[in-house]
């Protein structure tokens, strides 16, 4: 018996030293023009500052000068963190202007932070996330 047992272990730590971590993600060119930049200028709404990935949500005029409500993707929680972005870095009522890779479907109003600046205090973020 003490022998099943010890092959048994044997074998689950084998199959736990075998097992690789899944990391599921989206394809970025599936969602956004990745050889494209759109800029947008406009006010805070909302921060989402989250993984796997941080949202701001900014009120800002497109191409026809019309307001829409721009869903801007950003990097995780975590790694903005590590490059000094907080939770309370931005707020609903700061004016930014954002640089981005524009959304597939225009009529989402949606763009890959490329990067984001707040003129009134000279704050501001630029790189990559994946």
């Amino acid at each position: 018996m003490k022998k099943i047992i010890g092959i048994l272990a044997g074998a689950a730590l084998m199959g736990a030293m075998t097992v690789a971590p899944v990391q599921a993600h989206h394809s970025f060119p599936a969602t956004y023009i990745v050889d494209q930049q759109v800029t947008i200028e406009g006010t805070v709404v909302q921060f989402l500052f989250r993984n796997p990935h941080s949202f701001v949500h900014v009120m800002a005029p497109d191409k026809s000068g019309v307001m829409q409500r721009w869903a801007v993707e950003w990097g995780a929680g975590g790694a903005l963190g590590d490059a000094g972005v907080k939770h309370d870095s931005l707020k609903p009522g700061d004016k930014v202007k954002i640089t981005g890779n524009p959304g597939r479907n225009p009529a989402d109003h949606r763009i890959r932070m490329q990067s984001i600046e707040r003129p009134a205090d000279g704050w501001k973020w630029a790189g990559t996330f994946g």
